[in-house]
């Protein structure tokens, strides 16, 4: 069965972009990008694969997961397809359509269509964002890797856009880096 996995990036006081979306709160080079680009390939937008030298195929995941706020971050800047070797799938109520073909628009049922997505054979399935995405499919969260960056901002989106049911982890792997940064991957104990 695929798990559904929420790979996220997020500041120490748990924000995953400021308060207006953008994320250049977060360091933009240091030693761990090689290490995410070498475990998670297929998670860095095509556009960038060759100026990073990103020639890897799926590793861990076969589709992805996007609320709108999330999916517009590459949209506003003409990416309509930014994860191609993906099924790509955004959760939105006000989009009318979706701009491309290879990306599924979903208005409704989100829980549901992630129960169907883990019932399928393949890899698994990445929760990319946003907090509100994450907040509706939290009952259907299997894992966290959290990219922890070494650095607070005091406000923006969380990694979940409400109150959750608490949730005990289990830390199943971890890595932490000379510049601060850590990845933590945690099982979800349900």
């Amino acid at each position: 069965m695929r798990k559904l996995i929420y790979y996220v990036a997020c500041t120490v006081d748990g924000f995953i972009a400021r308060e207006d979306g953008s994320f250049d709160c977060f360091p933009m080079a240091g030693e761990h990008f090689a290490d995410l680009f070498d475990r998670f390939p297929e998670t860095i937008p095509a556009h960038l694969h060759e100026a990073l030298g990103i020639r890897a195929g799926n590793k861990q995941f076969d589709a992805v997961l996007m609320g709108r706020k999330t999916y517009e971050v590459g949209l506003n800047v003409g990416l309509t397809n930014p994860y191609p070797s993906l099924k790509q799938y955004v959760f939105s109520r006000s989009m009318q359509a979706s701009p491309d073909g290879n990306v599924a628009l979903v208005s409704d049922n989100a829980v549901e269509l992630v129960q169907e997505l883990k019932q399928e054979t393949g890899k698994d399935i990445w929760l990319c964002g946003g907090g509100e995405l994450a907040a509706t499919v939290v009952s259907e969260i299997d894992e966290m890797i959290v990219k922890l960056n070494p650095v607070v901002i005091g406000a923006g989106i969380p990694m979940f856009a409400r109150a959750i049911a608490p949730t005990n982890l289990e830390l199943v792997d971890r890595k932490i880096y000379s510049n601060g940064f850590m990845l933590l991957h945690y099982r979800l104990q349900k």
